[in-house]
């Protein structure tokens, strides 16, 4: 059996793919064309309010998940802990938000 026999038998070996710049740049215009449509939104006169005030929190939140996701990479593997204490972080802050607003008004 000849060398060429012996590596031809073994399996062939997948390697990891990083991501590339491919995904950065695209991730980018991504963001940078929300941050467009927010600030036409917030430029545009003689629209409605409660209208422009959708849309911005809107554009905020896909900003806050695009952010997170790609460039913080917690869409990787491994990083449960760091989204478990951000969520924690959310809830706490909402919390103290409702209780301060409730301990204002009532």
């Amino acid at each position: 059996m000849s060398a060429q026999d012996k590596t031809d038998q073994q399996p062939v070996k997948h390697r990891h793919r990083t991501e590339g710049p491919q995904k950065h740049v695209v991730v980018f215009i991504f963001s940078i064309i929300l941050t467009l449509i927010a600030f036409a939104a917030a430029s545009a006169g003689g629209v409605n309010t409660t209208f422009i005030i959708i849309i911005l929190l809107v554009m905020a939140i896909l900003q806050v998940f695009v952010q997170l996701g790609y460039w913080m990479h917690l869409k990787d593997k491994g990083h449960l802990m760091p989204i478990l204490f951000m969520a924690f972080g959310f809830f706490v802050a909402f919390t103290c938000i409702i209780m301060a607003l409730y301990w204002v008004w009532w």
